[in-house]
């Protein structure tokens, strides 16, 4: 990084545990916001439950709708934190250091959002078993070979091993906020959450070994759990537009993108809410806009080629259900929304280095990716299922009551609200890292100029 701000361990230590020691005047106004917006969510889904799913706009044949989209999107942006922190872990990456926690985090509270949200599509919670989503009650048994029984073991082995990558980074930073603690109750329960850490050569090297190991066994869960979820829909083959068998890395590069999005949103709200810019400098922006451009022209090479798998073919049901999504209301507005807002505004922007350093213009246009990663979600599930009869009496469409708008509201508050409370809590960005970082630090001078270099065992 050549923007490089050389800090000593007292400064890293003040400006990053600022927030937990103290509270921003911002803080508790937001909270409050967000709490009163996942309290009328889940008003509505009390309301759902007492009433049926009558009140949702679900129908037959669309017996999908903004639950399920929800879910897939929520289980792509969790894909960010095994993204930045694992890959970029492995390959040594040094831009990585300010931004892997908060991935990491993002990727719990994304998952925790995703897991409840087939719940409320349920209608019937209490007899959901999630591990076993069967009725066992009609006598209706697990079936072994559906993409059902797999989707909670992936999910819940992901939860816990991004849990663990969270936990285990954070163990000595919490000594730190052990030892500057003034309150004999908060050093307590901080002493008791760091688990004895004092900083010793030994467990230096038991941390770093669980890091890099963490990193390596979890990647196989990062493929496998989107690749799981995109065999929800392609084998289901009465459904027009989903058995393609391009599905699985279609579904895990759309989620790299969107998830790799909301880390690059993430960072640009920590330089404008917490003031990391000392920490979080353009030369960050630009390593990860980059990326983006990298995983963006991927993504949408997938996207071409499921199309060209559809239409090739020129099955009739394949051509009238893109005809549905591209020609017909309300799809068709959705679809140039989706496109525009995902790839054609981001992408040519990002290829401007000023763009790309910019921490307001990336934030704008990471927001527009994910609302264009929302929206493909939308187009995929929704337009196959309005019309998957044979008969034209039967089709139908598809019309979100204020019931599941709140519930899908609820989700993004949910997660937006745990990033704020883990925040008050825990530092954003490791302490530790940083201090690591700053240590292995050195600038040698060639001729006139000084470059800057990491220096690494």
């Amino acid at each position: 990084m050549l923007e490089h701000v050389q800090l000593d361990q007292k400064t890293i230590n003040r400006d990053l545990l600022d927030g937990v020691l103290g509270t921003p005047r911002w803080w508790l106004p937001t909270v409050i916001f967000l709490t009163i917006i996942v309290a009328t969510g889940l008003g509505a889904f009390g309301y759902m439950m007492n009433k049926g799913l009558g009140v949702t706009g679900l129908n037959r044949p669309a017996l999908w709708g903004f639950f399920l989209v929800n879910f897939v999107f929520w289980i792509g942006i969790s894909h960010a934190g095994i993204m930045i922190s694992a890959i970029l872990r492995l390959t040594q990456a040094e831009w990585r250091r300010p931004v892997t926690r908060a991935a990491e985090v993002m990727t719990v509270f994304s998952l925790m959002a995703a897991l409840h949200t087939p719940l409320f599509h349920v209608g019937r919670p209490w007899r959901d078993f999630w591990v076993f989503p069967y009725d066992f009650a009609r006598g209706v048994w697990p079936n072994v070979r559906s993409p059902f029984v797999w989707d909670p073991s992936a999910v819940m082995t992901y939860l816990i091993g991004s849990s663990l990558f969270v936990f285990i980074a954070l163990i000595p930073d919490l000594a730190v906020i052990r030892d500057r603690a003034q309150k004999v109750w908060v050093k307590r329960i901080y002493a008791g959450l760091c688990l004895g850490w004092r900083g010793t050569p030994r467990q230096w090297k038991l941390q770093a070994v669980a890091g890099i190991l963490l990193s390596a066994l979890v990647l196989p869960v990062f493929v496998s759990v989107h690749s799981i979820v995109s065999w929800d829909f392609a084998v289901l083959i009465g459904v027009e537009g989903w058995h393609s068998t391009i599905f699985a890395p279609y579904f895990i590069i759309g989620a790299i993108h969107s998830g790799v999005s909301a880390v690059a949103m993430l960072m640009a709200l920590g330089v404008w809410m917490w003031k990391l810019d000392k920490y979080i400098r353009p030369d960050h922006f630009d390593a990860i806009a980059r990326l983006l451009i990298v995983v963006a022209t991927t993504w949408f090479f997938f996207f071409f080629l499921e199309w060209v798998f559809a239409l090739y073919t020129l099955d009739t049901p394949d051509i009238v259900l893109r005809e549905l999504q591209v020609f017909n209301w309300p799809y068709s507005a959705l679809f140039m929304v989706f496109l525009i807002t995902a790839f054609f505004i981001p992408v040519p922007m990002w290829l401007f280095k000023s763009v790309r350093r910019s921490a307001f213009w990336m934030l704008i246009t990471t927001i527009l990716v994910n609302i264009g990663m929302w929206l493909e979600r939308f187009l995929i599930i929704i337009p196959s299922l309005v019309r998957r009869q044979h008969f034209t009496f039967d089709w139908g469409t598809y019309h979100p009551s204020l019931v599941e708008i709140l519930i899908v509201a609820e989700t993004f508050a949910f997660v937006a609200l745990g990033m704020l409370l883990f925040s008050k809590f825990f530092p954003l960005i490791p302490l530790f890292d940083i201090k690591e970082g700053m240590t292995n630090r050195r600038e040698f001078k060639i001729g006139r100029r000084t470059i800057p270099a990491t220096v690494r065992e």
